[in-house]
């Protein structure tokens, strides 16, 4: 059974116009840094400013942020621009010490948010707080994980909880930095309908470029706010060059995003949504029909002492059916992911029917 979140709202400033919008460096480098972006991003309108303090990176060598030092900077921005201020915390004392410079809004990371040990840490150290925490998405794509680390942060009291799409790391190379996998997000506002669910394009894209397209699929797909990396001379950035923005192009960026109103009454497409629902019944028909062939065939296996997989006809069925499916409009690897869940469950009746 699926624990409840009692949530209250971040209570968030953002424009009508836009979304919720946080926006600074990856990493807090200098002071003077720090300020020249923070004040570009206040004449454009931001109201929250988000810098990295602790900055662990994969590897030892790199960049891996000022810490404690830089929390003034981050005071001297919220005092000099009214700006909320967020950072990343990873263990109790990133906690401690945030509070102690009286930073506005925490995250917690995707390393972090994947180890439940290191989660329950934070939950322990955060108890009672009354601060807007965002959770990103662990590294790996795993929806249950990321529910977890949300549920441990509730259960100690934290209220204003937001989730943190960034996407999940992939071994192969690929477009994005971290692949999008819209549909876990989208399950995970299905399941809490109420948790705000922010986007963090920087860290999807990992190129600068993409920021926009990946803002507005965000914006599309309902999502209440950007967790975006911005700085004053990006390519001159200390950490994650590539993925970050001036604040003037960021501000382009917001001013061409399409937000969709969710408050629209859906009569209009209730017919559709109706030839959808009898399109499904029929699937589940034809699926039924397929599964008793399925069967069959699993007899016919069992009485010839035949092995229930043939790799053969496996791979015969997903090259016909993806090359069906490009030329019907569908994304080959769409259609053999249907295919392939397809024939595990046949496979899974057919070795019941032979081991019976």
């Amino acid at each position: 059974m699926e624990l409840g979140l009692e949530l209250q709202p971040l209570n968030l400033p953002a424009d009508n116009e836009r979304p919720i919008v946080i926006a600074g460096p990856c990493s807090a480098e200098t002071e003077e840094q720090v300020m020249t972006t923070a004040r570009q991003l206040k004449e454009l309108g931001c109201h929250n400013f988000r810098a990295g303090v602790w900055k662990p990176r994969t590897k030892p060598g790199g960049f891996e942020g000022h810490g404690e030092q830089a929390l003034p900077w981050l005071q001297r921005v919220k005092a000099e621009t009214g700006m909320n201020v967020a950072t990343e915390v990873a263990t109790p004392q990133h906690v401690e010490l945030a509070l102690k410079y009286d930073v506005d809004i925490l995250w917690v990371g995707a390393r972090t948010s994947a180890n439940p040990f290191a989660v329950q840490a934070l939950a322990d150290a955060l108890r009672g707080v009354d601060k807007p925490v965002l959770v990103k998405n662990p590294v790996n794509p795993d929806l249950e994980l990321w529910i977890g680390a949300i549920q441990r942060l509730n259960a100690a009291g934290v209220r204003r909880l937001g989730a943190v799409h960034r996407g999940f790391s992939s071994y192969d190379r690929k477009i994005y930095r971290n692949l999008p996998m819209w549909q876990i997000p989208i399950e995970l506002r299905r399941r809490y309908p109420n948790l705000p669910l922010l986007n963090d394009p920087s860290h999807i894209g990992g190129r600068r470029e993409l920021i926009a397209p990946l803002a507005q699929q965000a914006m599309d797909l309902g999502f209440d706010g950007l967790l975006v990396e911005s700085h004053c001379s990006p390519d001159e950035a200390w950490s994650d060059a590539r993925q970050q923005v001036t604040p003037e192009v960021l501000d382009y960026i917001l001013s061409l995003l399409v937000i969709r109103d969710q408050r629209v009454s859906t009569e209009g497409i209730r017919q559709l949504r109706h030839q959808i629902d009898e399109l499904d019944n029929q699937l589940m028909d034809l699926l039924a029909k397929r599964m008793r062939v399925c069967r069959e065939i699993g007899q016919y296996k069992k009485e010839h002492n035949m092995t229930v997989l043939q790799t053969k006809r496996y791979s015969e069925i997903l090259a016909k059916r993806g090359a069906q499916g490009a030329q019907c409009g569908m994304s080959a690897d769409f259609v053999a992911n249907v295919f392939e869940h397809i024939h595990e469950e046949s496979v899974r009746q057919q070795i019941e029917i032979v081991n019976q």
